[in-house]
């Protein structure tokens, strides 16, 4: 178990930051650990009075031990899932969607353009929600 001693000004600081403000409730839970485990409160108990698991509980206290208060109470930015489509392929969507639309359709549509997508090399699995996502992404807004 690791024991938390906080110092007079990190103590002033959790208070505050629990008290005044908008904070997500992570950062809150975060910062009430911390609170708690200066009182001398063990994992278990610190676990049952935020209903939380001990996990949890126990990574607040070593990212504090390790890395400090700020990095105890917030988290890593999220890398995100990777881009499946490059600058070259949206530039191609983009195009295609300039282009006169088929005969007997007055402008294209999510799906008409994903039929005619996925007839090209590279293409293949896009779907509707990618198209509609890189179109939205493009439109100018110059006001």
């Amino acid at each position: 178990m690791v024991e938390i001693k906080l110092k007079e000004g990190e103590l002033k600081f959790l208070r505050d930051f629990v008290n005044k403000g908008r904070k997500s409730a992570r950062e809150l839970t975060r910062a009430r650990i911390l609170l708690l485990a200066n009182q001398q409160k063990g994992d278990t108990e610190i676990a049952e009075i935020l209903d939380i698991g001990r996990n949890t509980v126990w990574r607040t206290k070593k990212r504090y031990c390790e890395a400090g208060l700020q990095r105890a109470l917030t988290e890593k930015p999220r890398p995100g899932q990777p881009k499946k489509y490059t600058k070259r392929h949206e530039a191609e969507i983009i195009a295609l969607a300039c282009t006169k639309s088929p005969d007997g359709r007055k402008r294209w549509s999510l799906t008409l353009l994903t039929e005619e997508l996925r007839k090209k090399k590279g293409f293949r699995t896009i779907n509707r929600e990618s198209i509609r996502l890189i179109l939205k992404k493009a439109k100018q807004n110059p006001g």
